[in-house]
């Protein structure tokens, strides 16, 4: 095969691990996705007691929510360990089959007039295996996409898997407001249920495509010359553990999510007085518009300075997203529909471009368990409590100022932690990253070898390499 024909071969390897990953991790959110609507408009009615205050049921409602994203360190933990030594394919295989089961099996729930207080702890633990599922997908994902990515690509590849978020949440959410139409009676008995009962034959699909993904190449030389981690994330404990923390402070800027869609609806149908289908409506013009231009955000940081691009990003964040909920506020559908697609702007760029960033991060051989751990830290403390947390402080002062406030300051931390992981890594996508010339500086050695007139060993010869 000659140099033409190599290069083409890998751009079309390329794009089938991007658009594998987009399906893939487009079958996995709609199903955590469905979640956290049916937690906004049916759980807390259907799970607890009739007899609860309805802002309780819905705290309550929110709080089987967060237990879905408490799990997700774990899934990012044990299938981190699996990507990193027995490859991202098979992990990616198995995450799917499992949430694919878990959310059918919420279809499936007897209600709490049928089983009392077994049905709420059935339904945790379910979304407890949901949050093991997505806590190992979403780093599989982005690494498939972003390691088969030509040079100074990755970014823009790893958008494939990002695509997946808006995605699911869209078809989650066309389903919901499709169901809509359902008289109030029958979408409560059984409406509701349809959506997690569709998943089985999503997930299908999904294993069909999943199975003939290929492993990039930096993956498979680690594993034929067996040089893969023997445990992961004790490596990237000791020894990447600052990227870790500025990973997980990257990122409450994408949970903001949680503000305009879970909790918003939560609050727009049953305090603002909309009606279910009409602010349904409205969330769906604002995922429309992420799908369209989240992948921007990573044409940018491609494009310019990281650091700048972040800047145009996030900055906008900290007067939009407040605005919003007054937007809302005024129950008026264009005003509302307005604050929530411009709102949505800023953070769906940066969702598109944090992805490939966080990956170029971490070496090759504990990649999947730094992304992963990064991205499910704060998951666990941001992700979930942000639906629970503005209940709260919606119930507390009846008042939405200090959840306009909580969400800018997601924004805010997410500035300010990039910035500090740019610093280290290099801000440049056009460049190799410290972890990707560490990579790339181990392999030059190997290629190598040991010196023929000392026979510098390998841990030597790596000391020599570096050495000025």
């Amino acid at each position: 095969m000659n140099a033409v024909q190599e290069v083409a071969a890998q751009h079309k390897r390329a794009r089938k691990a991007g658009v594998a990953s987009f399906i893939g991790t487009t079958i996995e959110w709609y199903d955590f996705y469905a979640y956290g609507i049916a937690a906004a408009l049916v759980f807390g009615k259907v799970f607890f007691p009739a007899d609860l205050a309805p802002g309780t049921a819905t705290l309550l409602s929110f709080l089987t929510l967060w237990a879905g994203f408490v799990a997700r360190p774990i899934g990012g933990i044990i299938f981190g360990h699996l990507g990193d030594k027995i490859g991202r394919k098979t992990t990616l295989v198995i995450t799917l089959v499992m949430m694919g089961v878990a959310t059918t099996c919420i279809g499936l729930l007897p209600t709490y007039l049928q089983i009392g207080i077994w049905a709420p702890i059935a339904l945790v633990v379910l979304r407890i295996i949901q949050g093991i599922a997505v806590g190992g997908e979403w780093g599989g994902a982005i690494l498939i996409a972003s390691e088969n990515a030509p040079k100074g690509k990755g970014i823009m590849y790893a958008a494939f898997a990002q695509q997946g978020s808006p995605a699911g949440n869209l078809l989650a959410t066309l389903v919901f407001f499709g169901l809509s139409a359902l008289p109030v009676s029958e979408f409560m008995l059984w409406g509701w249920r349809i959506p997690f009962l569709l998943s089985a034959a999503l997930v299908i699909v999904g294993m069909v495509i999943r199975l003939k993904l290929e492993e990039s190449d930096d993956m498979k030389r680690l594993m034929k010359q067996k040089k893969t981690v023997k445990l992961p994330i004790l490596e990237v404990l000791r020894n990447h553990w600052q990227i870790v923390l500025l990973g997980a402070g990257v990122l409450p800027i994408i949970h903001v999510t949680y503000f305009k869609s879970t909790f918003a609806l939560s609050w727009a149908t049953k305090e603002l007085g909309y009606a279910q289908s009409t602010f349904l409506s409205v969330i769906i013009m604002s995922l429309v518009v992420q799908f369209i231009v989240q992948p921007f955000g990573a044409l940018l940081v491609s494009k310019i300075d990281m650091r700048k691009a972040v800047a145009l990003m996030i900055i906008p964040e900290l007067i939009l997203m407040p605005a919003m909920f007054f937007a809302v506020e005024t129950k008026i559908y264009w005003i509302a529909a307005l604050g929530m697609c411009l709102a949505t702007i800023p953070h769906s760029m940066f969702y598109g471009a944090v992805g490939g960033i966080l990956a170029r991060a971490f070496p090759t051989k504990v990649r999947y368990s730094g992304l992963s751990i990064s991205y499910q830290l704060c998951s666990l403390l941001v992700g979930g409590a942000t639906p629970v947390l503005a209940q709260g402080i919606l119930n507390s002062t009846g008042s939405i100022i200090g959840v306009a406030i909580a969400s800018a300051s997601y924004a805010l931390v997410s500035l300010v932690c990039m910035l500090l992981l740019l610093k280290r890594i290099g801000h440049t996508a056009s460049d190799l990253s410290t972890a990707e010339q560490a990579d790339a500086d181990e392999r030059a050695l190997e290629d190598s070898g040991p010196s023929p007139k000392n026979g510098t060993d390998r841990k030597q010869g790596s000391a020599a390499f570096v050495t000025p």
